[in-house]
């Protein structure tokens, strides 16, 4: 009997001493976390070998997400641009040669010091000699998108070059080249208010009321017309843009905008230009 009870006195003993443990070290915690400014409490706490459910508001709340960095607003587009840029007549040497003028002074304006008669030899042209109808029609002849078609120099049956080769030739200076054909006029505009011309392909004096005709080509038909034009576009604003004009080498010449998006669109929309470049 006396061993029982000793035995129950040792057990008691050893259950008080471990709670007493245990008390201490979660007293520990708390005075630590007191001490330290951290006011944690673990969500459960194990006592007597079993998990006990604490008082939620001593545990302490995850930390708040970071608000998300606002996306910067976009700036305003610019709705006018006035450049300054080379102005260059194309006569008397290449009375067909408006688009090879217009890309002279696009080159002289990125830098580029090549007169319009050092690039005539570089165009690419294509040779398809010149067939008539019976009426005094073209029937069949070169493609302006394959390269310049007839002479430039309008000695002889002289007609000009769309946007494809002419872009090829660019790019032989500035690989940065740029296509801009399709493209709304906005693009372009923004284009210029960015510090850079482009060249466009409208009509001569801007007629919005010109001949057309149809003619066969080894890479198709193409339908065009002899009052086929391009200049270089250095500025707009909301009712005109301004263009540098080969045809009588003026600069900064003012267009009515409808009118010049008429010719555009009636070209094809063609338009080619360089990229800035990269910092």
């Amino acid at each position: 009997m006396a061993s029982f009870y000793n035995l129950f006195k040792y057990t008691i003993g050893l259950v008080v001493l471990a709670v007493l443990v245990l008390s201490s070290s979660f007293l520990g915690v708390l005075l630590y976390g007191r001490i330290s400014g951290q006011d944690w409490v673990p969500a459960f706490a194990v006592v007597g070998g079993s998990r006990h459910q604490l008082d939620s508001s001593l545990v302490l709340p995850a930390p708040a997400a970071p608000a998300p960095t606002p996306a910067p607003t976009p700036e305003p587009r610019k709705t006018e641009a006035r450049l300054s840029a080379p102005a260059i007549s194309q006569m008397p040497e290449l009375r067909s040669g408006c688009e090879l003028t217009s890309l002279t002074m696009l080159l002289q304006f990125a830098g580029i010091q090549k007169g319009k008669m050092e690039l005539v030899p570089e165009l690419t042209r294509d040779t398809t000699p010149i067939r008539w109808k019976a009426d005094g029609t073209v029937a069949y002849w070169g493609h302006p998108n394959v390269g310049y078609v007839g002479d430039i120099t309008g000695r002889n049956k002289g007609f000009g070059v769309y946007h494809k080769p002419l872009l090829a030739m660019l790019e032989t200076y500035l690989p940065n080249g740029l296509d801009l054909t399709g493209q709304p006029f906005e693009v372009l505009e923004d284009h210029v208010a960015s510090g850079i011309p482009v060249v466009a392909w409208t009509t001569i004096n801007f007629k919005t009321s010109v001949q057309w005709m149809t003619w066969e080509t080894p890479s198709g038909p193409v339908t065009t017309t002899f009052s086929e034009h391009a200049v270089l576009l250095v500025g707009f604003d909301d009712q005109y843009v301004y263009v540098n004009d080969p045809l009588t080498g003026q600069a900064d010449v003012r267009v009515e905008k409808d009118r010049f998006l008429t010719t555009w669109e009636m070209m094809g929309k063609q338009a080619i230009t360089y990229k800035p470049a990269e910092s």
